[in-house]
């Protein structure tokens, strides 16, 4: 039977070096040392076939060097563009990225959340389903936390980059109403019972300042869900003359329903959705939307993550605004 070939060891890496393994840890964590040695011990390093334990490595710096990140749906094109880009930017400055999916649900949100933890995830980045889950504060004090969209009241986040959702939806109930729309049948992720997210609170107060009658529809972010969300938004009597998507999944649902009912958009029914995600330009009229700077989010949050987590510093929040993007999908209400 073939023997396994014996593990490289920091003690062979310093006897190679003629150093103790102490200055030998020092020069590869790149600490305490002249940078000759350093450059000295990690050509030995490589040489000898040497890797780092993780697990060492993690009891003996307190940190694993992996950093959760969950997301409240990955169906949702939009989110998965930004756990791709999270796991990227982690991975330049030296991270690894675990990226977990709570399906839209505050339940299961709420057990990944503290199966990270236990994991001993150095930071979590969250993308939230329930902002005001029970959970967060505690999830605050056991690791750094990191929200990115809007804030975890309550809880004791290390950083926090935000979405002006005053500006987006204020922007977006002014487009639909100087169009000449008064009924509008909004697509959100959150529960009928208990809509939480600052977007729709922005909606409840934007709507009333205009006059305009706004419905809160839950759907998920899957093509068939979210068609089944806008279906049931569109049997409303009297029926909505706009939809405006809380994501561009969803406003892809309205456009499949609108098809099967025979409706043409936007000249029977007029559909804004709010994260340009790049496939909206495809559609037949292309989607109208709010183009979120997912670059600039992305850079934001790691930078902020990392900070906190080599200096146990918090941030300030970051503000993001949204820049409009229209496009062929509003129009005037159609005549009764």
């Amino acid at each position: 039977m073939r023997e396994r070939p014996k593990r490289v060891t920091l003690r062979d890496v310093a006897r190679e070096s003629g150093l103790s393994p102490t200055a030998v840890s020092y020069a590869l964590r790149g600490l305490h040392v002249p940078v000759a040695t350093q450059e000295r011990v990690r050509t030995v390093a490589t040489r000898l076939g040497y890797q780092v334990d993780p697990i060492a490595r993690a009891l003996a710096s307190g940190r694993t060097g992996y950093v959760g990140v969950l997301c409240g749906s990955l169906q949702d094109i939009w989110q998965q563009h930004v756990a791709a880009a999270l796991g990227r930017e982690l991975l330049e400055v030296g991270r690894h990225a675990l990226i977990v999916d709570a399906s839209n649900s505050p339940a299961l949100e709420a057990k990944l959340a503290g199966q990270l933890v236990d994991q001993r995830v150095d930071a979590l980045i969250v993308l939230w389903v329930d902002p005001g889950g029970p959970h967060w504060p505690d999830i605050a004090r056991r690791t750094l936390l990191v929200s990115i969209g809007d804030g975890l009241p309550g809880a004791l986040t290390a950083a926090e980059v935000v979405f002006d959702n005053d500006t987006g939806v204020a922007q977006a109930l002014g487009q639909l109403h100087d169009a000449g729309h008064r009924r509008i049948a909004v697509l959100t992720p959150s529960a009928r019972s208990s809509p939480q997210r600052p977007a729709e609170v922005v909606l409840s107060r934007v709507s009333a300042e205009l006059g305009m009658q706004v419905r809160l529809h839950m759907s998920p972010h899957d093509l068939d869900g979210a068609a089944a969300a806008a279906a049931e938004a569109l049997s409303a009597d009297p029926s909505p003359t706009a939809f405006f998507c809380l994501a561009d999944s969803m406003a892809y649902g309205v456009y499949a329903a609108a098809g099967r009912l025979g409706l043409r958009i936007p000249e029977d029914i007029s559909v804004l959705g709010y994260d340009d995600n790049p496939v909206s330009q495809l559609l037949t009229p292309p989607l109208s939307n709010y183009r979120w700077p997912v670059d600039a989010v992305v850079a934001q949050a790691v930078e902020r993550t990392v900070r906190a987590i080599d200096t146990d510093k918090r941030s300030r929040r970051k503000l993001v605004t949204p820049v409009a993007q229209p496009r062929g999908s509003v129009g005037p209400p159609r005549m009764a």
